[in-house]
């Protein structure tokens, strides 16, 4: 097994709010992947007097923790655990029924000698390589779906869209939303890596379509997760017009995960 990490501020004098980490058991057979986007808030608002690199460190140890310990937990219920319990660690001190409380994308993947379970929730990606060659991406596509102009403000997005019926949803302070994740589990035999990115890792593909997602295991198993992220670094310094980038983040936070089982 094979397992490789990169992760990177979109600005250097500023937090990071991805977080990541892999866990492998002792005995080497099976592991588990967590990577986690945090979600900035405008102007800092969001009723919590903690930051959401805070969040993210929570709420992905908590994923790691119960989906290594409690295998015959699924991983909604791991999820749903652990968005309540990192919720009780700040209920008493925090706003937690504000629109922008913390919050982050989910990808949680967890393997043993059977199979390959996931789940992503929001619009972070996982990406299922077949010994052959062929890729599956796994994608939360609710954002993608909604209608035009949703996004264009905040305060609307929030309204009419964050984590409601017909909108899109985000690990924040209510469990019920794990059941809202993308699942599904895949004979281990039939997976020969797993490639988990943030969507600053992912512009490569999603943005400037550099390439499709087919050729993105192949990128990073030959340059790893931080060469992955330096190209995505070069294609946002010469998009310099924002033909691809338009009013988006010049440089975002990025992480890339590759396992190679």
């Amino acid at each position: 097994m094979r397992i490789a990490l990169a992760t990177e501020p979109g600005r250097p004098e500023g937090p990071n709010e991805d977080w990541a980490s892999t866990a492998v058991p002792a005995s080497g057979l099976g592991g588990v992947l967590v990577v986690l986007d945090g979600v900035t808030p405008p102007l800092g608002d969001d009723g919590c007097v903690h930051s959401v690199p805070w969040f993210t460190a929570r709420l992905g140890g908590s994923l790691v923790e119960l989906s290594a310990s409690r295998p015959e937990l699924t991983l909604t219920e791991v999820l749903a655990a652990s968005i309540r319990r990192t919720a009780d660690a700040h209920r008493s001190s925090c706003d937690l029924s504000h629109a922008r409380t913390p919050q982050a994308t989910v990808v949680l993947a967890r393997w043993d000698a059977r199979r390959v379970e996931h789940l992503v929730l929001s619009d972070s990606a996982l990406l299922l390589e077949a010994p052959d060659g062929t890729v599956r991406p796994v994608l939360d596509d609710r954002l993608d779906r909604l209608p035009p102009g949703t996004l264009a403000s905040e305060a609307v997005a929030d309204a009419r869209a964050r984590n409601k019926e017909g909108g899109f949803f985000t690990a924040a302070a209510d469990p019920g939303v794990a059941s809202r994740a993308v699942t599904g589990e895949t004979p281990l035999a039939e997976v020969r890596s797993l490639n988990a990115l943030t969507d600053g890792a992912s512009r490569w593909t999603e943005t400037f379509g550099a390439g499709d997602w087919a050729d993105l295991p192949g990128l990073v198993r030959e340059e790893g997760p931080q060469g992955l992220i330096g190209r995505v670094r070069e294609l946002e310094r010469a998009d310099t017009d924002r033909v691809f980038l338009r009013r988006g983040k010049r440089h975002d936070d990025a992480t890339a995960v590759l396992v190679e089982l």
